[in-house]
């Protein structure tokens, strides 16, 4: 009897984050073909229906799919120009397609089943390397020198001026981990709560009332977090974007 509890109480909320060959077992080699490239693949067919679905009419009065287009391109239009002005709208392609990569992985991972590639650090530390070196290029391409200036607190008291240099220089450097354990980080964490209370929920039977309560609480709350985390790397974006165009304190 302890046995069989113990077993039905084994669970492993982690599993669900190994990359695995998607048809049967093998050992991984760099060719093969993974739930994690699967999942991704479609990412990108979901968004591309999406967008053509919403764009083959281009209606005066549209309809809900065309409604949703135009009001995701507008979000991030807008977000784009808040932040890093006019300038910026020449790298909006860019930070819209980087918006709705990571919100349909985080939206796709919520599918019963589904593998979340926005949860894994190599798939949010190359975007967040992609956008580092990007806005840092950009930075001495548009000023030269002049981006270094970003470093350098000329408003602050002479003293302090090169303490502040480095604080300003590790925070930069900084930036590509912040920036990607943030979203790496917060989908694992709200997908392996859930696991663990399905696993509890599945071991308690016709009694997992409590378990199944937490789990609808729970995943009402990660519907909210896949929308937040997609805005917040977007912004962070847009912000390194803007320090590159616009250096100057």
């Amino acid at each position: 009897m302890a046995e069989q509890t113990e077993n039905q109480f084994n669970i492993h909320p982690m599993d669900q984050f190994i990359i695995k060959p998607f048809s049967g077992g093998g050992d991984l080699a760099w060719y093969t073909f993974t739930n994690q490239a699967f999942w991704m693949t479609l990412c990108f067919i979901s968004v591309t229906l999406f967008f053509v679905l919403g764009t083959r009419h281009k209606a005066l009065v549209p309809d809900r799919f065309q409604v949703a287009v135009e009001m995701l391109y507008s979000f991030v239009h807008s977000m784009v120009v808040d932040i890093a002005g006019r300038e910026g709208l020449k790298y909006f392609p860019f930070i819209f397609s980087l918006f709705l990569l990571i919100l349909a992985g985080n939206v796709l991972g919520l599918l019963p089943y589904s593998f979340t590639f926005t949860s894994h650090i190599a798939i949010t530390g190359c975007l967040a390397l992609i956008v580092f070196v990007s806005v840092t290029f950009l930075g001495f391409i548009k000023n030269g020198f002049k981006f270094l200036s970003l470093f350098w607190i000329s408003s602050a008291p002479l003293a302090l001026r090169p303490v502040l240099l480095l604080i300003e220089v590790i925070s930069y450097f900084v930036r590509p981990v912040s920036h990607s354990i943030r979203l790496a980080g917060n989908m694992m964490a709200g997908h392996a709560v859930i696991k663990v209370f399905a696993g509890f929920a599945g071991a308690m039977g016709l009694g997992a009332i409590a378990p199944v309560i937490a789990i609808m609480a729970v995943y009402g709350l990660e519907m909210l977090v896949v929308v937040i985390q997609a805005y917040v790397f977007t912004i962070l974006t847009c912000v390194y974007l803007n320090d590159a165009l616009h250096p100057g304190h």
